[in-house]
């Protein structure tokens, strides 16, 4: 089990996925890049710069919190939610940002580009990049960016520049794609901050490593809380950075199930979801080898969720081989599901969750009543919900007086 947490191999695969599937021009930058982070890995000035930071600038560590009244509605399971919605900008994404920009001023990189759903990964390049003095640019679907206008000005106020991207379904894809562009034409003094667990390696494991924050502190919190490990770990999973930060250091924890929640949206009908493990099929999507959604003659699939940050079609590498290997499960919760814990989650704990997070939600709301009450489950509360609050009034008929 301990060779989990060794993967990837030198050369990027988890298994028979990941790798490095790219463009000439950027090898040598992937290249530049590994090598820079291997560097900085072992670096005690780089570790206590990234962990002072965390601790003053991004408010870690994050509380673990007992939600006793869910606990109780519910019955069962003893529930304790991962924080991470109280981190500066309300999101787990800061963690890998500020990592990445630290990295960019190693090397030099004066512009910093990154893509976006949701909008709180560009949130959070967009804060880095003003706290180091960087220019930024944010690339971020049409669609994504009329359904989380609040972060699109956000983003500006931070002095980003965020380019909408109309091509294609407008969601996240395509913003990866002209992102990618732009990073093949401007190597030289632009560095890429991938959002989640995806493309081309180093960033899957990269980005893992900068969010293992996450499942050491709630290994160390639970400890003092139980005494013991929790009996279930659950975190929505869209590329699956929030998740694998979570999930990683409980690899070796046999005692410990992990479930990944993907976005279920209309149900598991063609163009209908972003499941990609319900229906979907090995292939190579922007950098990587992985799972993804699409048809018998590998196109790409369209997707669909009410969170954007899940509209995905291909999941991380390292996601697909723990499905693989049977460490870690996964299920969907649909649009309808998501909102029905959102709306749980908002009035039962005073916590209103991220669209993304109610994916998980939604997953304890099935699985705590059939454990025992001696047992525990930690959900990571990925981001918090201000984004969506305009969406989900809309679609569970709440009057905003707007």
């Amino acid at each position: 089990m301990s060779m989990l947490k060794d993967l990837p191999d030198a050369n990027g695969y988890f298994g028979t996925y990941g790798g490095r599937f790219v463009p000439e021009t950027l090898i040598g930058p992937l290249d530049e890049l590994a090598s820079e982070y291997a560097a900085a890995r072992d670096n005690g000035e780089f570790q206590i710069e990234l962990e002072r930071l965390l601790r003053e600038y991004v408010g870690r560590p994050t509380p673990l919190y007992f939600a006793r009244r869910l606990t109780e509605k519910l019955g069962g399971a003893r529930i304790y939610l991962k924080r991470e919605d109280l981190l500066h900008t309300g999101a787990h994404k800061i963690n890998n940002a500020l990592g990445q920009a630290l990295l960019a001023r190693r090397m030099g990189k004066r512009r910093i580009i990154a893509e976006t759903g949701a909008g709180q990964h560009g949130v959070a390049t967009a804060t880095v990049s003003a706290l180091f003095g960087l220019e930024c640019v944010i690339y971020m679907g049409a669609v994504d960016m009329e359904r989380q206008a609040l972060n699109v000005a956000r983003m500006r106020f931070l002095g980003a520049e965020v380019r909408g991207v109309s091509a294609g379904q407008a969601t996240l894809k395509e913003a990866i794609n002209e992102a990618m562009r732009d990073w093949v034409t401007n190597v030289r003094d632009t560095h890429y901050i991938l959002g989640s667990a995806l493309g081309a390696h180093p960033y899957p494991m990269m980005v893992r490593d900068f969010h293992r924050v996450i499942g050491l502190e709630a290994r160390h919190q639970i400890l003092e809380r139980e005494g013991k490990l929790p009996e279930l770990l659950v975190a929505c999973v869209g590329g699956g950075s929030n998740a694998m930060g979570l999930f990683h250091p409980f690899l070796d924890d046999g005692t410990v199930q992990m479930i990944g929640v993907e976005a279920g949206g209309d149900g598991i009908m063609p163009g209908r979801h972003a499941a990609r493990f319900q229906g979907g099929r090995l292939g190579v999507l922007q950098g990587t080898k992985t799972y993804l959604l699409a048809d018998s003659d590998g196109q790409i699939e369209l997707t669909h969720s009410v969170s954007a940050g899940l509209d995905y079609a291909a999941i991380g590498p390292e996601h697909a081989n723990l499905r693989e290997l049977g460490r870690i499960n996964y299920s969907f919760a649909t649009d309808t599901e998501a909102l029905d814990a959102f709306r749980l989650l908002s009035e039962v704990e005073g916590i209103i969750p991220a669209l993304e997070t109610a994916h998980a939600v939604a997953e304890v709301v099935k699985r705590a009543p059939t454990m025992p009450p001696e047992s525990s489950i930690i959900v990571n509360l990925s981001g918090r919900g201000d984004k969506d609050v305009q969406q989900a009034a809309v679609f569970c008929g709440v009057n905003t007086g707007l």
